[in-house]
């Protein structure tokens, strides 16, 4: 990893884009790094376009402000590339990942030419068979920590069963549930 890795987000409200971004910056702090995680508020509700943002550093961040040059882009619904411009100012070294069960194929077409890696994951798939429900944001945590070599895939997996046995403390299912979402898609992810 680079010095500071700048990730933007792409979703819809109410599909955890912004609790993904919050829990990366989470479990990065947790490994002593230099981190921000935070969403772009305006009139969000329930399945509008939201934004949501990630620094990860070695060392101290001194800007804050929105992401304009990203080094990778996360993008929770695929419906998002006719709708929004996801591909803006990404870097051409760095790469986009898509939850989607497309080929890169019928993606490609959707990218406004962009050339860098296309990393694609189908997280409906993984969060069905891991957890039961639909819930995109676990699977594309694990994927873009992956692509974008955040951490080490057992530090991750290590900080993230610490993190759900504190939110999910009276709920073992969930965290099993998540652990499996996490670890299915580190392998499922490709590009």
């Amino acid at each position: 990893m680079s010095s500071l890795t700048e990730i933007r987000w792409h979703g819809r409200g109410g599909q955890g884009a912004k609790t993904a971004a919050l829990l990366l910056a989470d479990v990065a702090f947790q490994t002593g790094k230099y981190v921000q995680g935070f969403p772009e508020y305006g009139p969000e509700r329930m399945g509008a376009p939201i934004t949501a943002y990630n620094r990860i550093s070695d060392t101290r961040i001194r800007v804050h402000s929105n992401i304009y040059a990203p080094d990778y882009v996360v993008v929770v619904d695929e419906s998002l590339l006719e709708a929004v411009d996801v591909t803006s100012g990404l870097k051409k070294e760095g790469g986009i990942l898509i939850n989607t069960e497309k080929t890169k194929e019928e993606v490609l077409p959707h990218l406004k030419g962009y050339e860098g890696k296309v990393f694609l994951i189908d997280a409906r798939k993984v969060s069905m068979e891991t957890i039961g429900r639909y819930f995109p944001n676990t699977p594309l945590l694990a994927a873009i920590v992956k692509v974008a070599g955040i951490m080490d895939e057992e530090t991750f997996l290590r900080e993230m069963r610490a993190s759900f046995a504190h939110k999910f403390a009276s709920k073992p299912e969930v965290i099993d549930g998540n652990m499996k979402a996490l670890e299915m898609a580190l392998k499922e992810v490709h590009g």
